[in-house]
């Protein structure tokens, strides 16, 4: 609850009136003036409550009268009434409700209380809450109250004396409190501080503020006092100590800096007044020197004394921590001193409580930054801070060099006594384990027989003091052993961790400005403030000598682990901040320092040694000692952890290593690990450590370059304790870690890295030289790491790297070293290649080349170790990044392509391993610069005789490559092209000529040349498998991707590389060797076809002459562009003829072969499929370009003809390209007519029958030959069809009747016929149809050019031709035909003349042949010729054969075939028929299809006996199916037919509808038999016919009439018949289907009603009026019938009848319109 909340109030009043009563009743008997001032007090609270509504401040402002009864009543002395009076008072002050005059009547009755002796504790209580609760207290009663306590304070009572310090003490801070809080009040307000008067210690007192004032006049008299002088405000003071006084002084100094640093007033007191005070008090201690003899002091107080001095202490600490700006001089004196104090003739306490102010110091490193930048960095000035960092270090030193003599203190006897007692037993043999195993664990250092304890002093960075502390102690305590010594210790680690933290953190800060700075202004450039950087070297420079010495000393004197760890921190965070700050010398000294530590004691080792040397000529002078860097003594006694051999050239003794030396090998790693970056030179001393150290731990490297500890045997003298071998994988680890973490060095420090590894190598080396012991690969496996972490930015260290171990390593004769070298060039090269580089290695191809290049050196290594694991590690590169190798292919394929035949297999293996694996997967990523080295490559493994394999297979790979080539082609001759443009500018400044092979050539054709002449060497390699491979590859190649080559070059090709081949081939093939080849050496089996040099040449033969005419036949448009292809031409038909007209079957068949070949002949599927989609694949959309204008200068033809030409493919041999110009289209056609000659030579020659019955049947061609030969002739016949004349046509009819009749020698017979049940065509029968089939294929296509031709007639004039042929062909399958008159004996199964055989042979050709005339008809039912000729007459007459016999037909197939064309022929046929009704050129054909009807559907042949119903209703329908055509194609355009032609037909339709029924059936069966459907769709044709609405002619009325009458006719007998059969059939049913058939007519009838009721009336004939009555009679008779079903019909018929009773009135007269 607050003071003034009304509820406290209210309590305060209460409370008060209690008081008040309380008094007046303790007070009524002997006091009565108090009894009344009591109840008048009352009263007036009373009224102040009434009156007031703020209550508080009406107690305040009578708080004179308010308080007076209380003041009155501690007047009276009595202690009951006193304590009541001074609590009621408090309760007034803690509402704050006392005046100021209140307040000093209040402060005046205390001071007469305190005077008496009465109640002390009560009065400083009380003057407590005064002072604290509100500020009306100021000036000389302020000073009355503090001098009260004061007063208090020196009282005989203990209780009373402690109580009134601590309240002085509290009351002192309120004074500065107060201060503190008026100047916040004011801190906006700007005053004019008045001028300033004189220069007396009161001077400034006017220009405070109250609260302030009060302040100075308390510091200044507490100057006063401790300095033995009368007090100027404290005015009443009796007695007052020193010791108090510095206390007091140190709290204000320490609690509120601010009131000095801000008011100039209290800064003066400092300078003026404090500083001398301090000097003064000081001087006892600065003259006295431990051990010199009392005497010569004056007097004994001049000696120093404890608690004064350790106060001054106190007091130095704060005025160095708070106020060294303003006292710069002074703190230099007080620092001075300091130092001084620590000199080893100082008393012990001295000393200590001087270490314990320094290590307070140590703790403040900005202060020590500012001690260094205002007294070490000015001239002409003290070197403050590097004296106290030296005088710790020498204090130190003194600590174990000089004996503790001098003092009598208890501090020798340790040292003596019982020090040397501990040693003796710690210190043990040196194999009894050391320290660990003895009495004593503690921590201490050990130097030269000095032990010296550690203590724990302080938490570290805070300086916790013992002695400064002792405020209660008169005399100097004793201090332990060692105590000093962990002071200095802990100081000297805090110095150089705040030291170290406070650079770094402001370096931190300043790269962060930097990077910020960068950012904002990238253009410019950051300049640090140098002032900073300076004061950072000054501080390094200034304290590294004594650190390093005192550190140095210590780690060589700790027998403590931690103790260990924390010196080993301290040098290595010194040697880090030394090298970012650039300080090179105090770096090295510090890393030595650690080096040292880690090798055993006087370990030979030269790095070291030399920099050690240069370190111990610098003495350093500390106060005029000299003070030399102690070298480290060899006894300490540590546990030993491991024995193994130096590593040195020649073999010597063991060394040890103890624990502590394997702790400061972990420091070492630890410092390169984590700050390699400013390690620079010094890499040198720490890579040589670890390699010593390495060796013998014996480690030694594994995959990647990680070290591994080696196997036991390696040395026989390396001993281990597990405690080492526990410790060996973490070292280990940490190794690699190291070298992991030079990827975060910068560029510089990587290479200091880099330069440190080689020259370790090369050391390495030298000591490998000569011996083949186990070298040291501690720097070839750590170069490998290295390189393999800093893969980002390679570039950087490659070349040192991969220099050194290319020219020193890989060439070395050690083997094992040499292997490692490999082993590491190879991993980086595989590891480059990999990595995932910014910009990615595709873009950057000077990176790329630069990873690549030590690979191909690697070739010049001779050892044959080298270059297998270089070829492995080139497989490995291509399976793991030949897709992304870009520029550095020429350089792989240089190491695949480095192979000589004398080199062993394995190598060759291994390479060509490469070879294949760039093939198959890698020649799409490389650039088509490489491709040409790939084809030499390809080809000197081709040509090398080690391995018949790798030959053959290496041809396989140019096949590969060709192909590639091909698929790529634009792609590839854009790059060679702009390529060749770079390199002929270059040449062209250089002024040279451009040098290439095959060079006036595009670059890309040079390419292909490169290829065929390598093919070419290969073609007449001696091995047979080699020569067959690569021929067949260059036929292939050229064949299939000869379009891209330019004209001019397809001229060498053809000339120079295709003819002069086929000479040589035919030449070998006529000389060969005719001797039979045994199979050699009985492991490789020659087949009897090829067991002769001669039967092996004609198999080549075979090759290139189909190969060469391939290469006519796909690039034949872009060889006529040459001026001599038809010379070529006709050398190759001449070729072909005689090859063909030869009698060897296997040459011959292959000479047509390739005879189709050039004349184009192309499966169109496969092929169609093909081109499209390699049209698809390119993208190239199926245009076609005109040749003339696609080829200009410099533009190669490549694109334009391959398009055309495969466009030709893709269209099958129909779509040729268009002539390119007329001259080349006579030529054309000058080529084609010389092939048909050849083919017609042939033809003639193979296919005459022999002519007389003697001859001796010598060679009758196969059928293969046959058929391929028939084969030719649509290809060809595409070609010479615009001059085709009836001639040619003749020519070609005689020699496919020919073939077709040629018999089949009996040994090919199974082969060819098919199994006796199958119906299929041979396939020379599927030739001589396609041959046919291509004379008529010209239907679209001719109109299209029948501007440039002479005109279709020639053409059309055949077509009459082609049918006849065809329907000869067609008439097989009823009668087969003959060759010559050879008898059946001459050749096995050539029995023609049965049947069976017949049917096998011919019924399908004839078939087959009666599709192609549908077909054929379908395309030229319009042409004259065909119309002129009365085809559709003739195929009709051919076709009544096989309709006539209908069931008789050899082959049930042949008439359902027959039929279906007759309908499809006459579909197409009568359309024209009609259209040419008028010219009569039809008029013989109707009369033969009325015929041919009526032979079918009315067929004089009895189908099978073992016919089925569904086979049956299966030919019904057939037969509906004609009457269907009928009623569609004929009758609707009578007036366009004959009319005997329609007569004849409506007699059938009726004799169809009446005589339906097949008389061969059983009663049984009759029902079905009865062709029940046929009968109505008979009918319903006539009744369809019998009348329509509208007649346009004469010929429509008459064939409506005709078939009116028709079918009223059948009607009328179909009704009387009924009539009969009931009659005579009694009570028996009727047949079925007659039931139907009367149903039917009388549908019929009442159809027949409607009709004419809606018809017009003149468009009725009357004769049909009169014959519709005459039906009624008859129907009328049919009533008596007995089956419902026709009773019902009967009635609708009848119905009708009612509109006829009476003929209507008509204008037409006798049904003439």
């Amino acid at each position: 609850m607050s003071t003034s909340s009304p509820e406290a109030v209210k309590k305060l009043l209460e409370n008060m009136q209690t008081d008040l009563r309380s008094l007046s009743m303790e007070c009524k008997k002997k006091f009565p003036p108090v009894k009344e001032a009591a109840e008048s007090g009352i009263v007036k609270i009373k009224t102040i409550a009434a009156r007031n509504t703020d209550i508080l401040a009406a107690l305040k402002e009578n708080s004179s009268e308010v308080v007076q009864p209380f003041l009155m009543g501690c007047g009276t002395k009595e202690p009951k009434i006193t304590q009541l009076c001074l609590a009621a008072i408090q309760r007034l002050m803690s509402h704050e409700v006392v005046s100021e005059a209140a307040a000093g009547n209040i402060i005046n009755m205390l001071w007469q209380l305190m005077e008496n002796g009465l109640e002390e504790l009560k009065l400083l209580q009380t003057v407590l809450v005064l002072l604290t609760t509100n500020t009306v207290v100021h000036d000389e009663v302020l000073s009355k109250a503090i001098v009260l306590c004061f007063r208090l304070h020196f009282t005989k009572d203990n209780i009373t004396n402690n109580t009134a310090a601590a309240t002085v003490r509290q009351v002192v801070t309120v004074v500065f409190e107060r201060m503190v809080a008026e100047d916040e009040r004011f801190k906006g307000i700007v005053e004019q501080p008045p001028p300033v008067q004189g220069n007396t210690n009161r001077r400034s007192v006017s220009t405070l503020r109250p609260s302030a004032k009060d302040a100075y006049m308390l510091f200044q008299d507490l100057c006063q006092l401790v300095n033995a002088d009368a007090p100027y405000w404290l005015v009443g003071m009796t007695e007052m100590t020193r010791t108090f006084g510095l206390e007091l002084l140190e709290s204000v100094l320490n609690d509120f800096p601010g009131v000095f640093l801000q008011h100039q007033e209290f800064s003066f007191l400092l300078k003026e007044r404090v500083c001398p005070l301090v000097i003064k008090l000081f001087s006892p201690n600065i003259k006295f020197r431990q051990g010199s003899s009392s005497a010569a002091s004056p007097a004994p107080v001049e000696k120093p004394y404890f608690p004064i001095c350790m106060r001054l202490l106190r007091v130095v600490s704060v005025l160095i921590k708070h106020f060294y700006s303003l006292l710069v001089t002074e703190c230099e004196i007080f620092l001075s001193l300091l130092v001084k104090f620590l000199d080893g003739e100082k008393p012990q306490w001295l000393r200590a409580v001087a270490v314990e102010s320094v290590h307070r110091l140590c703790v403040q490193p900005h202060l020590l930054r500012s001690f260094c930048q205002s007294y070490d960095m000015k001239q002409h000035s003290t070197k403050v801070f590097r004296d106290i960092v030296n005088a710790l270090g020498s204090f130190i030193q003194s600590l174990f060099i000089v004996p503790n003599a001098g003092n009598a203190a208890a501090v020798s006897a340790p040292a003596g006594g019982s020090g040397s007692g501990v040693q003796g037993t710690a210190q043990g043999g040196p194999g009894t384990g050391g320290v660990s195993g003895t009495l004593t664990t503690q921590a201490a250092f050990e130097y030269r027989g000095t032990w010296i304890p550690l203590m724990t002093v302080s938490v570290q960075g805070s300086a916790k003091a013992t002695y400064l502390e002792m405020l209660d102690k008169v005399e100097p305590p004793s201090i332990p052993e060692g105590y000093a010594m962990s002071v200095a210790f802990s100081a000297l680690l805090d110095l150089v961790r705040g030291i170290t933290s406070m650079i770094e953190r402001e370096l931190a800060m300043e790269e962060e400005a930097a990077a910020e700075f960068r950012e904002a202004h990238p253009d410019q450039e950051w300049k640090p403030q140098p002032g900073a950087h300076l004061v950072w070297e000054e501080m390094v420079s200034a304290c590294w000598c004594g650190l390093l010495a005192a550190l140095s000393l210590l780690l060589d004197a700790s027998t403590d682990e931690t103790a260990t760890e924390n010196i080993l921190k301290a040098e290595l965070t010194m040697a880090s901040l030394c090298g970012r700050l650039g300080l090179v010398t105090p770096r090295d000294a510090f890393i030595t320092a650690i080096c040292k530590a880690s090798l055993p004691p006087h370990y030979a080792l030269t790095v070291l040694s030399s920099n050690a040397a240069n370190l111990s000529s610098k003495a350093y002078s500390i106060q005029g000692q000299s003070v030399q860097i102690i070298s480290p003594s060899s006894e300490s006694h540590q546990q030993v952890v491991a024995v193994g051999q130096p590593l040195t050239a020649q073999p010597q003794g063991t060394v040890v290593l103890t624990a502590k030396n394997i702790q400061c090998m972990r420091t070492l790693l630890n410092l390169a690990h984590c700050h390699g970056a400013v390690l620079g030179t010094s890499w040198q001393l720490v890579l040589a450590t670890l390699q010593h150290l390495v060796w013998i731990l014996g480690l030694k490297p594994g995959v990647g370059g990680a070290l591994k500890p080696g196997r036991a045997v390696e040395g026989p003298s390396t001993v281990l304790t597990t405690a080492v071998m526990t410790d060996l994988p973490v070292i280990s680890n940490i190794l690699s870690r190291l070298f992991e973490s030079s990827q975060y060095l910068d560029d510089v420090s990587l290479h200091h890295l880099i330069n440190a590894l080689c020259s370790l190598s090369l050391e390495a080396m030298e000591m490998a030289y000569g011996n083949n012991k186990e070298p040291s690969l501690f720097a070839v496996a750590k170069l490998l790491e290295t390189g393999l972490v800093n893969m980002d930015r390679i570039e950087i260290l490659w070349r040192p790297l991969t220099g050194h171990l290319l020219e020193k390593v890989c060439q070395h004769p050690n083997s094992r070293m040499r292997e490692w070298g490999a082993e590491a060039l190879t991993a980086l090269i595989k590891a480059g290649l990999a990595y995932k580089h910014d910009p990615p290695l595709a873009q950057n191809q000077r990176l790329q080349l630069l990873l690549l290049n030590p690979l191909k050196e690697l070739s010049n290594v001779l050892h044959a170790d080298i270059r297998q694991k270089q070829l492995e590690c080139v497989l490995q590169i291509l399976q793991s990044q030949g897709d992304s190798l870009g520029p550095g292919w020429p350089l792989v394929l240089g190491v695949i392509g480095a192979i000589r035949n004398d080199q062993g297999e394995s190598l060759i293996r291994t390479a060509f391993q490469c070879l294949q694996l760039v093939v198959t997967d890698f020649l799409p990523t490389m650039p088509c610069t490489c491709l040409q080295i790939v084809v030499d490559v390809a080809g000197s493994f081709g040509l090398q005789n080690q391995e018949l394999n790798i030959s053959l297979t290496s041809i396989g790979l140019l096949w590969n490559i060709s192909d590639y080539f091909f698929q790529r082609g634009e792609a590839i001759t854009q790059e060679l092209e702009r390529e060749e443009e770079a390199l002929q500018k270059q040449a062209q400044e250089r002024g040279e000529t451009l040098n290439r092979p095959f060079h006036p050539a595009p670059p890309f054709d040079c390419l292909w040349l490169c290829l065929y002449a390598k093919l070419g060497e290969l073609c007449v390699d001696p091995r047979p498998a080699v020569r067959k491979s690569a021929g067949q590859t260059l036929f292939s190649t050229i064949a299939a991707h000869g379009t891209l080559l330019q004209q001019p070059t397809w001229h060498i090709v053809v000339w120079k590389v295709l003819f002069q081949l086929l000479d040589c081939v035919r030449t070998s093939s006529t000389t060969a060797d005719k001797e039979k080849i045994e199979s050699g050496g009985g492991n490789i089996l020659i087949h009897h076809s090829r067991d002769t040099a001669e039967k092996q040449w004609a198999e080549t033969w075979v090759l290139t002459l189909a190969g060469v005419a391939r290469i006519f036949n796909t690039r034949r448009y872009l060889l006529q562009q040459l001026g001599d292809f038809f010379e070529a031409w006709e050398v190759l038909l001449n070729h072909i003829q005689s090859a063909a007209l030869s009698k060897n079957n296997e040459v011959s068949l292959a000479a047509l072969k390739s005879f189709q070949e050039i004349l184009q002949i192309v499966t169109p599927v496969k092929d169609s499929d093909k081109a499209g989609d390699a049209l698809a694949a390119m993208g190239v959309p199926p245009v076609l370009i005109d040749p003339l204008s696609a080829s200009g200068p410099g533009r190669p033809l490549v694109r334009s003809d391959s398009l055309v030409e495969r466009l030709t493919r893709y269209n099958g041999a129909e779509l040729q390209a268009p002539p390119p110009g007329e001259e080349s289209a006579l030529e054309d056609s000058a080529l084609w007519w010389s092939a048909w000659n050849t083919w017609y030579r042939t033809g003639t020659d193979s296919t005459r029958p022999p002519s007389g019955p003697t001859e001796k049947l010598s060679f009758i061609p196969s059928q293969p030959f046959l058929t391929a030969l028939i084969q030719i002739f649509p290809a060809l016949y595409q070609h010479i069809k615009a001059n085709f004349s009836m001639e040619d046509l003749k020519k070609l009819g005689v020699i496919l009747h020919g073939a077709v009749s040629v018999p089949i020698s009996s040994d090919a017979s199974p082969f060819i016929l098919p199994s006796y049940t199958e119906a299929v065509l041979t396939s020379l029968q599927e030739a001589v149809l396609t041959a046919l089939d291509v004379l008529q294929k010209v239907g679209k296509e001719m109109e299209k050019i029948m501007a440039i031709c002479v005109g279709p007639e020639n053409l059309q004039v055949m077509y009459p031709a082609i049918f006849e042929q065809l329907l000869l062909f067609v008439e097989f399958s009823c009668k087969p035909p003959q060759y010559g008159r050879m008898e059946t004996k001459h050749v096995a199964n050539a029995k023609y003349n049965q049947a069976e055989w017949v049917a096998l042979n011919y019924v399908p050709f004839a078939e087959r042949s009666l599709e192609v005339v549908v077909d054929l008809y379908h395309k030229t039912a319009c042409h004259k010729a065909v119309i002129n000729e009365k085809v559709l007459q003739n195929i009709i007459k051919t076709l009544r054969m096989p309709l006539g016999l209908k069931y008789a037909c050899p082959s049930e197939s042949t008439w359902k075939l027959a039929v279906s064309s007759l309908l499809k022929v006459l579909s197409i046929g009568l359309p024209v028929a009609r259209q040419h009704a008028s010219s009569g050129k039809f008029d013989t054909m109707w009369p033969e299809l009325a015929n041919a009807f009526e032979d079918f559907l009315f067929t004089k042949s009895t189908p099978p006996d073992n016919l089925s119903i569904q086979e049956f209703q299966k030919n019904e329908a057939i037969d509906v199916e004609v009457v269907q055509l009928i009623s569609t194609e004929i009758l609707p355009f009578a007036n366009f037919i004959p009319k005997d032609f329609v007569g004849q037909i409506m007699t059938m339709l009726n004799k169809g509808s009446i005589h339906s029924q097949s008389p061969s059936f059983t009663e049984a069966e009759i029902d079905v038999r009865m062709r029940e459907d046929f009968s109505k769709v008979c009918f319903e044709t006539l009744l369809q016919f019998s009348f329509s609405n509208k007649v346009s002619t004469p010929q429509e009325g008459y064939i409506s009439r005709m078939a009116l009458s028709v079918l009223l006719k059948r009607s009328q007998d179909v009704l009387r018949r009924y009539v009969e059969d009931e009659r005579l059939s009694g009570r028996c049913p009727l047949p079925r289907q007659q039931v139907t058939e009367i149903i039917f007519v009388l549908k019929a009838i009442s159809t027949l009603m409607d009709s004419l009721k809606k018809t017009q009336p003149e468009n009725v004939d009357g004769n049909t009026w009169a014959q519709v009555i005459a039906l009624y009679p008859t129907l009328v008779e049919c009533i008596t019938c007995s089956s419902s079903e026709v009773s019902s019909a009967l009635k609708e018929a009848l119905g009708p009848f009612k509109d006829f009773m009476q003929p209507p009135v008509s204008k037409v007269q006798n049904g003439e319109s």
